[in-house]
């Protein structure tokens, strides 16, 4: 009778505590997992999207034939199976899930065909169509001389998406992962080149609908998909971002316990490095000066030579910056690409090409007032109004100020939608901008200066460049790489445009929050964020 007695309340605290555990596993679900954003998107448009910010919120709510998974990993997104090419790597033909859907209809390949050719074409002025250069046809399409109709992407039914190369693509995946979003073709139809401006003339394929977004506003919503073909295993039914721009705001916030994931700065990165809510990781990411040549007092070899002799790198990362950063090398980031023979890093291997030498500054600085006939020039470095950007403008203001006697620089510092606006508008002397990679090859950086390209903002056009970089990427394997090389060799040899350091992020996760993993290439994907 007492062995009895006993037993009933083991029973009733055991039975209360499996009620609690799913209790609590109910209620996570629907608790609502807080997150910043450096800076507002521009658009949501995947054809248009130009910056970090936009490209963030198009990757939580949007998919294409792969994905990544959350070890970071190229596996299947809508397609069936990432797939072998054919035609000596140059055609590709995917298999569609039946499952794979936008709110009330599925996802077929028109909607790609439909996203890549609208993107293709020059009237939707997609300023980053040059990531379908490869396509076939994808030349004539661009300047006018052939219909979108004839690039390279066919859809043979509603489940079979063909594409076609003019030109095998190593690094291919990453853009058929990170790149090529499908569209839902009526609503790009209803909303036209207003599509994307806002959540509601916006749809999803993704793990997450955007809601809230009304275009210019700084706070939207994330909330779960449940058309998603892997809605099962999305665990956090809702995300609230806030734009925070100030990093000291945003930690105060995460102490206070009102977000759970944020960006930090250097600063605090170096008094709270024992931290075990702060994790840093390197960014595919180089941030640099640009130099507008269409300016006569900017297009020189002598300014550019000058400006990057005067600053030291190894500074800017180490006392400035602080959260991990790592000085520039040359125009390619660590960790971007491999030698095919050594398995060696190309940053690495090529060594440093931009050191840092005063007096060598100096003489170039003389040689540039000398050609321009001045004494004392004012110039004006173009900036984001972000924490870190305001710091290495303020320090770029003061050392070549320092060190180029007679040179007055003065800041101009706008967010971040408005600073790209003037990148293209070609209205800037110099320019700090960073540009992220979605793929590991050093041809993405090396591009930057190429004739031609969209977004070399500074229109500089050096014909031995363009000759070397165009042979390397026309090879393949090791003749391939050995002339990215020599490329990034000559690129900095004259200075094309002024690499400065590779970010470093840092970023601060709840200990009550599991999932979120980060790479070079990728940001954490909140699909596979769980409550602990």
């Amino acid at each position: 009778m007492r062995r009895f007695v006993s037993l009933i309340p083991i029973t009733l605290l055991l039975l209360a505590g499996l009620s609690a555990c799913g209790s609590k596993s109910s209620a996570n679900q629907n608790k609502t997992l807080n997150v910043t954003l450096a800076d507002e998107p521009a658009t949501v448009d995947p054809n248009k999207d130009t910056d970090t910010n936009s490209a963030s919120v198009i990757a939580q709510t949007m998919e294409g034939l792969y994905t990544y998974s959350k070890s970071n990993k190229i596996i299947p997104g809508v397609a069936t199976k990432v797939v072998k090419p054919t035609n000596h790597g140059k055609t590709y033909t995917f298999t569609l899930k039946k499952t794979a859907k936008w709110a009330n209809q599925r996802v077929t390949a028109q909607d790609f065909v439909t996203s890549l050719r609208r993107m293709a074409d020059p009237t939707t002025k997609a300023q980053y169509a040059s990531v379908l250069s490869a396509f076939k046809n994808y030349n004539a399409v661009q300047h006018g001389k052939l219909a979108p109709s004839k690039l390279g992407i066919t859809a043979l039914s509603k489940t079979k998406l063909q594409i076609q190369l003019t030109k095998a693509v190593p690094y291919f995946n990453d853009l058929v992962a990170s790149k090529y979003y499908p569209l839902n073709t009526a609503a790009v139809r209803k909303y036209g080149s207003k599509y994307g401006t806002n959540a509601a003339r916006a749809m999803s394929n993704g793990p997450y609908k955007l809601v809230g977004w009304t275009g210019s506003n700084s706070t939207w919503r994330y909330v779960k998909n449940p058309h998603y073909w892997n809605a099962q295993n999305v665990k956090i039914h809702q995300i609230k971002v806030a734009v925070t721009k100030d990093s000291t705001t945003a930690a105060n916030l995460f102490n206070a316990g009102k977000i759970q994931e944020t960006t930090v700065s250097g600063e605090y990165v170096r008094a709270n490095g024992n931290s075990k809510q702060l994790h840093t990781h390197l960014l595919g990411r180089m941030n640099l000066l640009y130099f507008n040549s269409k300016r006569q007092t900017t297009a020189s070899e002598n300014l550019r030579q000058a400006v990057s002799y005067a600053i030291d790198r190894n500074q800017l990362t180490n006392s400035v910056l602080k959260d991990g950063s790592k000085a520039a090398l040359s125009a390619v980031p660590r960790g971007d690409q491999t030698n095919p023979q050594t398995g060696k890093d190309m940053a690495s291997e090529v060594g440093n090409l931009l050191t840092y030498n005063v007096s060598t500054a100096k003489r170039y600085w003389h040689k540039y007032l000398k050609e321009t006939g001045k004494t004392k020039v004012t110039l004006s470095i173009l900036t984001d109004d972000s924490d870190d950007d305001k710091k290495v403008g303020t320090y770029l203001q003061s050392v070549l100020e320092k060190n180029l006697p007679g040179l007055t620089i003065t800041l101009t510092q706008i967010p971040h939608a408005q600073h790209v606006s003037r990148d293209f508008a070609g209205n800037f002397d110099i320019n700090l901008i960073g540009w992220s990679t979605n793929w590991l090859d050093a041809s993405d950086y090396l591009d930057l200066a190429a004739k031609g390209n969209s977004v070399n903002f500074t229109n500089w056009n050096d014909q031995t460049y363009n000759q070397i970089l165009t042979s390397a990427e026309n090879q393949s394997g090791q003749a391939r790489y050995n002339g990215l090389v020599k490329a990034d060799k000559y690129l900095m040899r004259v200075k094309g445009y002024v690499p400065l350091y590779q970010p470093s992020e840092a970023k601060l996760i709840s200990k009550q929050v599991g999932g979120l993993t980060y790479s070079l290439l990728n940001d954490a994907q909140y699909q596979y964020a769980y409550w602990k």
